[in-house]
């Protein structure tokens, strides 16, 4: 995570430091947005799915999967791009607050150590679905599912550079 951190600046944080400073927000009234995924080859899709979250709250936490999770969810060709890369790319987003790693196949435990009080989820996950919305409904929070984005697919993208042919003479 220390190569990740540096990145992404401050808004990459441990899920330990990142936990402490989400109380200090919620003390001072403001609402915390969690969403999770690979974000492996940021398309649009991403893009828009992310403004959409930020605007459920005050503050929007991305945690990714770690390398080693991506490629135990994704197969041995993933993730394309590394966790280190995916931070910057993601803390670069004005709409995103705060970026961290998890390393578990399923953020449920981050998501019980950060105690969000808004999670959310693309269209293809159905609230009863949503890893962790148990916790966060237990806690008075709300639990969502935003209109998935079509045509765009993270998969499909990558299948579609494995096709792309290299002019002559390119590295």
């Amino acid at each position: 995570m220390g190569a990740a951190r540096k990145a992404g600046g401050a808004k990459v944080r441990t899920p330990r430091a990142l936990a402490t400073k989400l109380r200090q927000l919620q003390k001072s009234g403001r609402r915390i947005v969690f969403t999770n995924g690979c974000f492996d080859l940021l398309h649009p899709g991403h893009v828009r799915y992310l403004r959409a979250a930020r605007r459920l709250g005050d503050a929007l936490v991305v945690a990714l999967n770690s390398d080693a999770s991506v490629r135990r969810l994704k197969g041995a060709g993933r993730p394309l791009v590394p966790a280190r890369d995916r931070c910057e790319v993601i803390a670069a987003l004005e709409m995103v607050d705060y970026v961290t790693v998890f390393t578990e196949d399923t953020p449920y435990d981050l998501i019980r150590l950060l105690q969000p009080d808004v999670l959310v989820k693309g269209g293809d996950w159905t609230p009863s679905r949503i890893i962790g919305a148990d916790l966060v409904r237990a806690r008075g929070g709300r639990v969502r599912s935003l209109p998935f984005v079509d045509g765009y697919s993270t998969t499909k993208l990558a299948a579609k550079v494995g096709r792309a042919k290299r002019p002559p003479g390119a590295k």
